[in-house]
């Protein structure tokens, strides 16, 4: 499949854009709908019909560039719609509905080639050694001095920011949005919770080098 089309007429691809009936594309036709939007998240590119109706246009544009992480969208428009179309819709690009079929060609291959560019492949998170404490973030355990610990996410989550940061005085509030997120509202005592359960299963031979900054916050000390 070369893309998909989100439209609501029912005469296929050559009906919105007459161009794509002169080429030898693979074009699935679903409706301009979100849940068909969200069905077609694995498609190289969506070709999205403007045409008609730009306050779904709008809405699918946003929708797919935000929340759902599409595949980039070529909007298509008549004439009159290029004057309201703008940059905070998230079209990746946009088309002439009466656009020629070598244009459209190039703008579909484009978009799949910048597509296919921007996929970064990412390194495996790094398994983390401070003191005697390990921490391995991609099958989930932790030990200290040989022993598994029995952590939540979030315990884990914190355990291993702190462990990362070993020395550094780290405060309640950099805490709060580097593990719990800017989205997180629960307030500093949050992390003061999560501490102190993470002592507690640390046990008394190793709760010390989770330290408390009096008035600041806490600090890793793998040795102490």
């Amino acid at each position: 499949m070369d893309a998909v089309l989100l439209t609501a007429e029912g005469g296929g691809p050559g009906s919105v854009l007459p161009g794509l009936s002169l080429l030898t594309l693979d074009v699935h036709v679903a409706p301009l709908t979100t849940s068909a939007l969200a069905a077609s998240l694995d498609a190289p590119v969506i070709i999205l019909d403007g045409r008609r109706d730009l306050v779904s246009a709008r809405t699918l544009c946003r929708a797919a560039t935000d929340p759902m992480d599409a595949p980039p969208i070529l909007l298509v428009l008549e004439e009159g719609g290029f004057a309201v179309v703008a940059a905070s819709w998230g079209a990746a690009d946009t088309v002439l509905s009466s656009a020629p079929p070598a244009e459209i060609q190039a703008r579909l291959r484009i978009l799949r080639e910048h597509a296919t560019a921007s996929v970064v492949v990412e390194d495996p998170p790094a398994i983390v050694e401070a003191g005697e404490l390990t921490v391995d973030p991609i099958s989930f355990k932790a030990e200290i001095g040989g022993r598994r610990l029995d952590l939540t996410y979030k315990e884990f989550e914190l355990l291993r920011y702190l462990a990362n940061h070993p020395g550094q005085v780290l405060s309640r509030e950099t805490l709060l949005e580097d593990v719990w997120g800017y989205a997180y509202y629960g307030g500093s005592r949050t992390v003061d919770v999560h501490v102190r359960r993470l002592r507690a299963k640390l046990g008394p031979e190793y709760d010390a080098v989770i330290s408390t900054v009096r008035n600041v916050g806490y600090r890793f000390d793998p040795e102490a």
